[in-house]
């Protein structure tokens, strides 16, 4: 995989380059990094690692925190100088059209989990080794990692990135929200202090 075009973007956050990267300039759906007019790759980056979420992010959904992350995490880099990689693995890694088949099994009665689970997949099925290579690419080694998944931390660390601090996007639980919080924080060990 390797970078394969670089533009700057005017957004609401400020000016960043959007830059994509595939294994061919012809992939469709390239991982993205936004990296914010002031970065410096002298470390600690603030950096964001932010999985696709088409409902959340460009839909606003409900049923989740990933597009109120995603817009805290945008501001938070337009702050610091910072990057958001932009994975594509919607869905936990299993594709749109498998979450909305787990968005139906919630509806039903299941967790987040149980739903992935039912239909084959691990409740996690992300992976970041593209995230580093994306941060190699950039020269960046050390970071601030804002997020609340300790696996993504743990995944990062076994990968080579040095964390200096994990910087938390906790969103304020809504009612559409708080179950799905609440089994990530209970079952998926996510550090959200609900209570």
């Amino acid at each position: 995989m390797e970078r394969q075009a670089e533009v700057m973007i005017p957004t609401r956050w400020g000016n960043f380059s959007m830059i994509a990267y595939a294994d061919h300039e012809s992939e469709k759906m390239p991982h993205l990094a936004m990296v914010h007019e002031h970065f410096v790759a002298d470390g600690p980056v603030f950096v964001r690692i932010h999985s696709e979420c088409l409902t959340g992010d460009i839909w606003g959904s409900r049923r989740c925190d990933c597009g109120e992350q995603l817009d805290k995490a945008m501001e938070i880099a337009a702050t610091h100088g910072g990057v958001v990689i932009y994975l594509r693995q919607e869905g936990r890694g299993i594709g749109i059209i498998n979450k909305i088949k787990a968005y139906k099994l919630q509806d039903a009665g299941l967790n987040t989990i149980d739903a992935n689970i039912h239909l084959g997949f691990e409740a996690d099925e992300r992976s970041y080794e593209i995230a580093v290579t994306i941060l190699k690419d950039l020269d960046i080694s050390r970071i601030r990692l804002l997020t609340n998944n300790p696996e993504k931390i743990d995944a990062l660390t076994e990968l080579g990135i040095e964390i200096t601090e994990r910087v938390p996007l906790i969103i304020e639980p809504q009612s559409g929200n708080a179950d799905y919080l609440r089994t990530k924080q209970d079952q998926m060990g996510h550090m959200l202090d609900l209570k």
